[in-house]
């Protein structure tokens, strides 16, 4: 029997047998009501949303804490925390003001001094962040309630920046815990969102809780992705921690589990079958699927070992492995930008269209000098999306010839050791796998993975100049068709010189049980909205 089989037969057979026990706490019938239980796409290993970029960090950090600006559902900022702004003619001179009422969970009141802290450390690790630093003149607070933002040049981009979906958010928290050196983790929590963490209840690897906060002050609008009004309909969401997906899909069939966030598609039949369950594709901009490569040493620090590795990828073999079977869950990606959006093209990727070429490839990385040293590989075993590719990548590179390191980790080391710089052999990395959303990949402005200015790149470090020069221009751009262009010459650039291997677009599902409601599709699981009955 394969993988597949057997997960289906598991996810089918009795929950209380495969949950061990997972027990729902004895509460009344009304308090049950206002909790929600959540199966998050891997372990909060971590809680810092501005030290690094894992998604899951991001998601539960979008209910702790709230931003400026929040992008919507059409990807436009509106003001969020912010009552209103002004700019000077010349765009170099921004002034904001704050809404009236708000409140950390500490009960203190978000002052502009915070802000001008929260903003500073954001602007140290975020791509969009490091560009509104180049250019920042001055950024003080005038008053509690307005701060004042002065630019060297004008930047038309800052309210999408300070509003944007991907990681690093702008998340604004109180001055104290945002003086944090930004390459520390923080180890206080305080908010300034809908719903306070409670630190006391957070086990990693097995749970986090989140209880709303009642001196919230949300915005009248209607909620959009993460602008308008964030109305916390559940006084307690628990996210439970269950990496083995048969588990998980027992446990929503039984009810102990009230929403999984990525369900495999193996096992989506099966939750189908439920009549007390509701499957949807998650985000229908879907998913880019990342062979991350290490440029700082060999044998990823040479073009053609980097090349090696995209002739002789199968997207294929990858997307199968994620999503099965179902052709419409995915499609090939020669390049980097999200398919059907205004920006998306194939020109230079090539390389990736075609027959497989193994003989040119290991011609190539032989050429790159690669002589049979370790290549380590971090492959998160509890995050099903990194499994199956970690499992085709180590395939792959045995048949080019490679000594494979193969780390079977979890995903929180995976998002602690990508960060180190040292060697391989030295608690370093050669390559890991992740996933972009694609709302990330629409254009470059929250594209972190395609930045390849080295040093201040994201994990990998790249190194391109024909890349960083076309997103300097895409900047500049004037009109959709200068954009266009740009983005053309850009993805040949960024695939010439391999600033990251994609291995195909997919789409994720997500579950639910139907006595809850108000969840809605985007990049990221929304909670304010969300109810569920008795």
């Amino acid at each position: 029997m394969d993988r597949r089989t057997v997960l289906k037969g598991l996810a089918g057979a009795s929950g209380l047998a495969l949950t061990g026990g997972l027990s729902a706490p004895a509460i009344a019938q009304g308090a049950a009501a206002r909790t929600l239980r959540f199966v998050p796409q891997a372990n909060l290993a971590n809680f810092d949303p501005i030290w690094g970029t894992q998604y899951v960090v991001r998601n539960a950090a979008a209910m702790v804490w709230d931003t400026l600006y929040g992008v919507d559902s059409s990807l436009q900022p509106q003001r969020q925390m912010v009552e209103s702004e002004e700019v000077t003619d010349d765009g170099m001179t921004w002034t904001f003001k704050l809404r009236s009422g708000l409140k950390f969970h500490d009960g203190e009141p978000v002052l502009s001094k915070d802000v001008v802290a929260s903003l500073t450390r954001w602007s140290a690790r975020d791509p969009m962040g490091l560009m509104i630093k180049a250019l920042q003149q001055e950024l003080t607070a005038v008053d509690d309630r307005t701060f004042k933002l002065v630019l060297k040049q004008p930047f038309p981009k800052l309210l999408y920046a300070l509003g944007k979906n991907n990681s690093p958010c702008a998340f604004i928290m109180p001055e104290r815990i945002a003086q944090t050196d930004p390459f520390k983790q923080i180890t206080d929590y305080v908010g300034s969102g809908p719903m306070k963490f409670a630190k006391g209840e957070w086990v990693p690897g097995a749970k986090a809780v989140f209880e709303k906060f009642a001196d919230y002050a949300p915005r009248q609008e209607k909620s959009s992705w993460l602008a308008g009004g964030k109305q916390m309909l559940v006084d307690r969401i628990e996210w439970v921690v269950m990496p083995d997906p048969a588990t998980a899909a027992a446990a929503l069939q039984n009810g102990e589990i009230d929403w999984w966030e990525n369900p495999i598609a193996d096992l989506v039949p099966v939750l189908k079958k439920n009549k007390n369950i509701s499957v949807d594709i998650g985000d229908p901009l879907g998913n880019v699927g990342s062979f991350r490569m290490n440029f700082l040493y060999p044998p990823f620090n040479d073009v053609r070992a980097r090349r090696a590795v995209l002739m002789a990828l199968s997207q294929e073999d990858y997307m199968r492995a994620i999503v099965g079977d179902d052709t419409a869950l995915w499609r090939p990606l020669p390049g980097y930008f999200t398919p059907d959006t205004p920006l998306y093209t194939e020109v230079g990727g090539e390389i990736l269209k075609g027959k497989r070429d193994l003989d040119a490839a290991k011609k190539l990385l032989a050429e790159s000098g690669y002589s049979g040293q370790p290549v380590t590989c971090l492959v998160a075993q509890d995050q099903p999306i990194t499994k199956a590719m970690g499992d085709v990548t180590a395939d792959l590179l045995k048949k080019l010839g490679m000594n494979v390191d193969f780390v079977a980790t979890d995903w929180g080391t995976v998002g602690s050791r990508r960060a180190q710089k040292t060697p391989p052999g030295q608690g370093g990395w050669n390559m890991f796998h992740t996933w972009h959303a694609g709302a990330d990949c629409i254009n470059p402005a929250p594209y972190t993975a395609i930045r390849a200015n080295g040093d201040k790149a994201w994990f990998g470090w790249p190194t391109s100049a024909g890349t960083e020069k076309e997103v300097t221009s895409w900047f500049e751009a004037k009109n959709l068709d200068e954009e266009k262009a740009t983005i053309n010459r850009l993805n040949k650039a960024a695939m010439d010189d391999v600033v990251y291997a994609p291995t195909g677009f997919f789409l994720s599902y997500t579950a639910w049980r139907k006595n809850v409601s108000g969840i809605t599709k985007g990049p990221l699981p929304f909670f304010w909205g969300v109810s569920k009955s008795a």
